[in-house]
């Protein structure tokens, strides 16, 4: 199991002493480099010794601010995700407080835009784990992806209970995707919401649908039958949010991930 990474601790006084800013000006280094090596030459081409040659040091040297390559992969994943979980949240808090609808239409549109901006690091975040300690029931990189989720399940409970959206029946899913379901509620806080099993099931089955679209983009799946990607993303909002019962925003321009028609 992959340690976690050492970090510097603050002092009494909430303020780093000047050995604890070098060290962390050091391990903000490491990582600006891991990171961009990650974007240019893949996971494959991280290797705690090319950052140490960069950096005039030796790979043993690096092994003070880092236990190993797992562990920078995982907190420099969770830099990307608190970084994506930024980019949504000012998405969200650009649009008016009261106005639920815009306000998801935005995070949705900003998530995408980030994704395919980024596709190198997206396809860390959200491919296989195998190099992400998959023996840790959490690490921080997970912490990071569930605080990246906490803006949608708050935007999808607080639509929960201002619209009438149609949900399935306890009773008409099947038992074992009910412990799932339910699992996954704890997991991600909506067990404090009394969400029901049917929300948890329409709010996964709404994140398959528009993650779903991002990847194919991201990766270029779909380069076989369209080129511009935004009008079919558009579409399957669309038809997302028509399907709910929620009135849909569309886009002022492209890559404008807040809109409102209403002006």
């Amino acid at each position: 199991m992959t340690k976690s990474p050492v970090t510097s601790d603050p002092t009494a006084g909430g303020t780093l002493s000047r050995r604890d800013r070098v060290r962390e000006a050091t391990l903000t280094e490491i990582k600006s480099i891991a990171r961009r090596h990650l974007v240019e030459q893949g996971v494959a081409g991280v290797s705690l010794r090319a950052i140490a040659r960069e950096m005039g040091m030796t790979a043993p040297g690096l092994y003070r601010y880092v236990p190993g390559i797992d562990a920078l992969l995982v907190i420099i994943t969770a830099d990307m995700f608190d970084e994506l979980a930024e980019a949504v949240a000012a998405a969200d808090a650009s649009a008016p407080p009261e106005d639920t609808e815009l306000r998801l239409h935005s995070a949705l549109r900003a998530f995408r835009i980030w994704a395919i901006t980024h596709p190198a690091e997206f396809s860390v975040m959200f491919g296989p784990r195998t190099r992400l300690d998959p023996d840790a029931d959490i690490t921080p990189a997970l912490e990071a992806g569930n605080r990246f989720g906490s803006t949608f399940f708050a935007l999808c409970d607080r639509l929960l209970q201002e619209k009438d959206i149609p949900l399935p029946r306890d009773e008409d899913i099947d038992p074992e995707l009910t412990a799932e379901l339910r699992s996954f509620a704890d997991t991600v806080g909506l067990s404090a919401h009394d969400v029901p099993v049917g929300a948890a099931l329409v709010l996964t089955r709404c994140w398959i649908r528009i993650y779903g679209v991002v990847c194919m983009e991201v990766f270029q799946h779909l380069g076989f039958v369209v080129n511009d990607m935004e009008p079919f993303f558009e579409a399957e909002l669309q038809n997302l949010m028509t399907g709910l019962g929620v009135r849909y925003l569309p886009g002022e321009g492209k890559g404008d991930p807040v809109t409102d028609p209403a002006g």
